[in-house]
């Protein structure tokens, strides 16, 4: 490989927070270029991944490398909102000592900030329409812009930086379905060589290879996310195999051992008992009895061979069976009758009711109004004050926002659970948290010393074990921050959830899987229109 064709090596590296948590385990792989995906579950470290091969974090054993300039574009976008569109692109200075030379100043460093790259405004916004987002003016302040709106400008920038490698984190959070389609397309046409975190199964379909971190190694495979799944179910379905025949060699070895042993026994006790009763010559007698002696002794250092061997198959299969755990989520059973209607969402052309266990999707472009809709559900100030506004028709309604703020950080994930939940006893409590994967001593720190993927759970545990339990599920892109493994969990016990559910999602994936009867879009004039 040349010096310039970028790539990303990593020698021999570990890495380990100084808590002692693990991230990698002495790995020694490479991407290659084009676009790879880099999958994992949350908190396996991916991000921490990304910031290795960003050079923000060093290895605490061995080396990471990347092969050119890397721009990176985290999952939190920290910029101050009253910094500029041409901020977040990064063409701020240029762009100023452009206009200045263009208002007549004529200082030697302006020229020198433009350079070669005179047409930079005309660059800029040709990027920002590339991306679908041409009616951003580069003065616009990056406070006024929605999350989507955001992430879509920093994209733009980094393919205005022309960086040889780009590292993307999550890139798909918050987009609406039209914004994702865009990024999208952007991705497959990208050049030069990209890693995307992400748990968007559409985008990661478009990559030419799927790198998984799982427990401390980073494995590389050829293909998108679908063919990479495809193949692990296959190969972990042959080692199951694989497992199950070494445990059945492992029996009949024992077995033929056991068999040997009492044939054995049964062969010294007639060597000795001839030799006791002096059948024969004592020379022979004695010759007979250490030959049956020897022989037995060869016998089973042989069997104990065998046996050895075939636990060491068994050893070897068993460590190559992956035990992921899993979130199991079990829904409530709320009972709706079919005819109760349960919640009506008021709009600009008429009403559209929520009757009994009906599943609603409500979709619209990014910063239309769609998580301002739910707001006032619970918020009856808020409905006279908008055109487009939602009633409840019942009080057991349940919320999972976006941003997951309604947790009290300082009481514990058993407390906060017990808000909605006041008579269920604490051990069962915590006995339905460690479904949840929030175990053990987790279950009694404050909430606050969690991980993000944790306190999420946490929040989605005190949503599904409410007693009495919800009537209407309320769900604000509920897969945000979720791995893949996760979602697939969320999508499997909503299925069997017999409330009403409301969901804001641009997951195709998962509103496939969760059967909705109706999708409401909210457009800009504040219609709902129904479709599929």
């Amino acid at each position: 490989m040349s010096a310039t064709t970028p790539s990303i090596v990593f020698n021999q590296a570990s890495f380990a927070w100084p808590d002692g948590s693990p991230v990698l385990d002495t790995v020694t792989t490479a991407f290659s270029p084009g676009r790879t995906g880099l999958v994992g579950d949350n908190g396996a470290g991916k991000t921490t991944v990304l910031r290795l091969i960003a050079g923000e974090l060093t290895p605490t054993a061995g080396s990471v490398t990347a092969i050119g300039e890397v721009g990176h574009l985290p999952q939190h976008i920290t910029l101050a909102t009253d910094a500029a569109v041409a901020d977040l692109l990064g063409v701020r200075v240029r762009l100023d000592a452009l206009r200045a030379i263009e208002s007549g100043a004529t200082a030697p460093d302006l020229f020198e900030a433009v350079g070669a790259d005179w047409d930079v405004e005309a660059r800029s916004t040709a990027a920002l329409g590339a991306i679908g987002v041409p009616h951003l003016d580069l003065d616009r302040p990056v406070g006024t812009l929605s999350g989507g709106e955001t992430m879509l400008v920093a994209l733009a920038g980094l393919r205005l930086a022309g960086s040889p490698v780009v590292l993307l984190d999550e890139p798909t959070n918050n987009l609406d379905r039209s914004a994702r389609e865009r990024l999208h397309d952007a991705i497959t046409a990208w050049r030069g060589m990209l890693v995307v975190v992400s748990h968007d199964v559409e985008l990661l379909d478009r990559m030419d290879a799927t790198a998984e971190l799982h427990r401390g190694r980073l494995g590389i495979h050829g293909g998108g996310h679908t063919a990479f799944a495809g193949a692990r179910a296959q190969e972990q379905t042959a080692v199951a195999q694989a497992l199950r025949t070494a445990e059945r060699d492992l029996q009949k070895e024992e077995r033929q051992r056991r068999e040997a042993e009492t044939k054995l026994a049964r062969r010294v006790r007639y060597a000795n008992t001839d030799y006791l009763n002096k059948r024969r010559p004592k020379s022979i007698m004695n010759n007979r009895r250490s030959q049956a002696q020897v022989s037995a002794g060869k016998l089973r250092g042989n069997l104990d061979d065998r046996v050895e061997a075939a636990r060491v198959e068994v050893a070897e299969q068993e460590a190559r069976v992956r035990e992921d755990e899993r979130v199991r989520i079990t829904p409530p059973d709320p009972a709706v009758p079919a005819g109760r209607r349960i919640a009506e969402l008021h709009h600009a052309a008429g009403v559209h009711a929520i009757v009994g266990p009906e599943r609603v999707a409500l979709t619209g472009r990014n910063g239309v109004g769609k998580t301002l809709l739910l707001d006032t559900l619970f918020d009856e100030g808020l409905r006279g004050r908008r055109a487009t506004f939602a009633v409840p028709l019942t009080r057991a309604i349940g919320y999972l926002p976006q941003r997951i703020d309604g947790l009290d950080e300082e009481r514990s994930a058993v407390d906060n659970v017990r808000t909605s939940a006041a008579t269920t006893p604490p051990g069962e409590v915590r006995a339905q948290l460690a479904r949840f994967l929030i175990r053990g001593e987790d279950a009694a720190r404050p909430v606050a010393t969690l991980s993000g993927g944790e306190r999420f759970r946490v929040a989605l545990a005190r949503l599904l074990l409410a007693d009495p339990p919800h009537q209407l599920l309320v769900l604000d892109e509920p897969t945000n921050n979720l791995d893949l493994r996760t979602t697939q969990a969320l999508a499997d016990g909503l299925s069997g959830y017999r409330g009403a559910l409301l969901i804001v999602s641009h997951d195709q994936h998962l509103l496939d899987q969760l059967a909705i009867d109706v999708t409401l879009e909210l457009d800009d004039a504040g219609v709902l229109n129904a479709r599929g």
